[in-house]
């Protein structure tokens, strides 16, 4: 019985094994209709040249007429930790829970050319150090720079002091 089993098991492997094999002829088939392809001559267009005019158009300079109305400020309570005082409205460039990570930063943009500050912020995280990295009297000023600074600094926002 045992052999009988062993057989049939055998024969079975064996047509399994054989039908998961690719055929050589589907490989062939592939082959030739790449090559076909390849070989098929394909069209080109005729190239046909213009000559070349220009056009003088002056501009005008123009200060930009952005609105900056809808750029959302948050108001928190903080203290100057280090750097110059603040104006109305700052960009906040990062917000570190170690106060050692915040004056790295503030370094970072001090060889930049920057006057950063730091400042430190009771949340309901704890406390925070805020990284300034401009300040402005105006609210239109301080988007602007932030709008600048999010390329380097992405989530940069703007904090407005009471």
């Amino acid at each position: 019985m045992k052999k009988t089993l062993t057989m049939i098991a055998a024969v079975l492997a064996v047509f399994a094994l054989a039908s998961c094999h690719s055929k050589e002829s589907a490989y062939k088939k592939a082959y030739e209709k790449a090559q076909a392809q390849q070989t098929q001559p394909t069209t080109t267009t005729p190239v046909v040249q213009q000559t070349p005019t220009t056009t003088v158009t002056t501009v005008t300079p123009t200060t930009p007429t952005t609105d900056y109305s809808n750029v959302s400020v948050r108001s928190e309570n903080f203290s100057l930790v280090s750097g110059a005082a603040l104006k109305a409205y700052s960009v906040v460039i990062g917000s570190f829970g170690v106060k050692a990570n915040a004056t790295r930063l503030s370094e970072t943009l001090a060889a930049k050319g920057y006057t950063p500050r730091v400042l430190q912020a009771s949340t309901s995280n704890g406390t925070m150090y805020r990284v300034v990295a401009t300040s402005y009297d105006s609210k239109a000023e301080a988007a602007q720079s932030r709008a600048n600074l999010e390329s380097q600094y992405p989530g940069a926002w703007l904090l407005y002091q009471k």
